[in-house]
């Protein structure tokens, strides 16, 4: 029997690149989705309301793996008291009711790999270098991932082997941070933001699929693993490396933190704060990065050379 992988949040921007890579490497997909969607030789989709705990259970036919990967698009607009409930909530309510699903139901599910986010340590710019096992962080990205992880970490009270991948900014064309910041750079007025030292964690998104397929396939991964390259790249040394690879000037000045407070309110704290974050647990485990270093991966994703 093909092995089948189930996938929430599959129609998404990683989903969508996931899914791809899983087919490539010989699984079945299917796909939790709030629309009915057509069926396809390799991918089957099945229905799902979260805030009305609706799921069909037979979306656990055959499947031995579920990637978690639902939730509101943090950075999608201005974080009101409303829009921050609908951040947590939506992780939150999701990973409980695949909880109640897998605790009532009869099935086949050996392992449960759910995204989760650096920003769990916290949105600040410090010379630590954070690890899985340090202190988590207070502020509102911290408290979304930490009260995220803890009801992923439940599968493991019903014999589920359970894995948090925090990721850092994903890399990719045309789609997240990458596409948002190559527009000023396009129209040569590419800048750092704010002071352009927070460090920016960040991993190409072939190595974040790749990092998913590998904790899927090894039984031995289990608890939470930083998904990032770990360098110490910084916003600075980011807007340079992707000027120079998209042959664009940076020479504009940088963008006040003041200036992204006022476009953005609370949430410009995704550009202006960020700290070091480790990759040492994963690569222990014997992963490799296929783009270690930012210049081949930016030159990668634009199909370009510096």
């Amino acid at each position: 029997m093909m092995n089948r992988v189930l996938i929430t949040g599959g129609t998404g921007f990683v989903g969508q690149y996931l899914t791809k890579c899983l087919i490539s490497n010989g699984y079945r997909v299917s796909i939790l989705s709030r629309g009915i969607r057509e069926n396809t030789k390799d991918v089957s989709y099945f229905l799902w309301d979260v805030e009305n705990k609706l799921i069909d259970k037979t979306c656990l036919q055959k499947v031995q793996t579920i990637i978690h990967l639902s939730g509101e698009n943090v950075a999608e607009s201005k974080w009101t008291k409303d829009r921050k409930g609908k951040i947590l909530q939506s992780r939150v309510q999701s990973t409980e009711l695949l909880y109640d699903l897998l605790s009532k139901e009869s099935h086949n599910v050996k392992s449960f790999i759910s995204a989760s986010a650096t920003g769990i340590y916290g949105s600040q710019t410090t010379r630590n270098i954070y690890q899985e096992k340090d202190a988590l962080g207070t502020d509102f990205l911290a408290k979304v991932c930490t009260e995220w992880e803890s009801v992923v970490f439940e599968m493991n009270s019903i014999g589920i082997r359970t894995v948090a991948l925090r990721t850092g900014i994903v890399l990719a064309e045309n789609h997240g941070a990458l596409a948002k910041m190559m527009l000023p750079f396009k129209l040569g007025l590419g800048s750092a933001l704010g002071s352009g030292k927070q460090y920016m964690p960040w991993i190409h998104i072939d190595d974040l699929c790749k990092m998913y397929l590998f904790a899927l396939e090894n039984s031995d991964i289990s608890g939470a693993y930083n998904a990032v390259v770990g360098d110490d790249l910084n916003n600075e040394e980011l807007s340079k490396a992707l000027a120079k690879v998209l042959k664009r000037p940076f020479f504009m000045p940088k963008v006040p933190q003041s200036i992204l407070k006022l476009i953005f309110g609370e949430m410009a704290v995704i550009l202006t704060k960020g700290s070091r974050v480790s990759s040492e647990k994963i690569k222990n485990e014997g992963f490799e990065f296929s783009f270690p270093e930012v210049n081949m991966a930016l030159q990668n994703l634009l199909n370009t050379s510096a």
